[in-house]
């Protein structure tokens, strides 16, 4: 997994000169078209605009269905794609004629239609093979499943306790905001169980 602060240092490397409104860190699943901070950076984007990612599986690891609307979004926005592992699309920062200009994005077009498919294909494989040996590790009693980071658990809670914004919280820790959104649940059911307990406790001895 990437983390996204070192992902977004590799993508301020070579980006000078481009221009850059500020970057965006953003911890989701590549393969879900929840992205909040990728939707709010696209409803800023102006006609023109290159949004540069470190690697394309950041975009395409979607659905057919999912991938064909971000390719709709982007078109109708007129914003252009430039990864850093994917040479022809370097081509789109430097200034052409309109001929060679409609070129290269076709090409550039084609190039991530074929990566988007390929990303996802690669996901749903590994996805399938870890399925496949977590049944068998559960079948051998060998299972144990992911170990929990309590630390950082503890302290996305206590900045929640603090009332820390979530992007804060994400940004701070490198989460997800599916583990967020968890830590925040059981915060509130234990809150919720605490509760009851001194009700009960107060119901007991009045």
């Amino acid at each position: 997994m990437r983390r996204a602060p070192r992902a977004r240092s590799t993508c301020l490397r070579p980006s000078t000169g481009l221009g850059l409104r500020p970057a965006i860190v953003e911890n989701e699943s590549g393969a879900k078209l929840h992205r909040p901070e990728l939707f709010r950076l696209l409803s800023d984007c102006e006609p023109g605009d290159v949004l540069l990612v470190e690697q394309v599986d950041w975009l395409s690891r979607f659905t057919s269905p999912d991938w064909i609307k971000l390719r709709n979004l982007l078109d109708t926005k007129q914003v252009r794609i430039v990864a850093l592992d994917l040479p022809t699309s370097w081509i789109l920062t430097a200034p052409t004629d309109e001929f060679t200009g409609r070129m290269f994005a076709a090409v550039n077009a084609m190039m991530l239609d074929v990566l988007a498919a390929v990303a996802r294909k690669d996901y749903e494989d590994r996805r399938r093979r870890q399925a496949e040996g977590t049944a068998k590790a559960k079948a051998a009693g060998l299972y144990k499943g992911r170990p929990e980071n309590k630390t950082r658990n503890a302290a996305m809670s206590s900045l929640l306790r603090d009332g820390r914004s979530w992007r804060d919280i994400m940004d701070a820790t490198g989460c997800s905001r599916t583990l967020l959104a968890k830590i925040a649940r059981d915060r509130r059911r234990q809150a919720e169980a605490d509760a009851a307990i001194r009700a009960a406790e107060s119901d007991v001895h009045p």
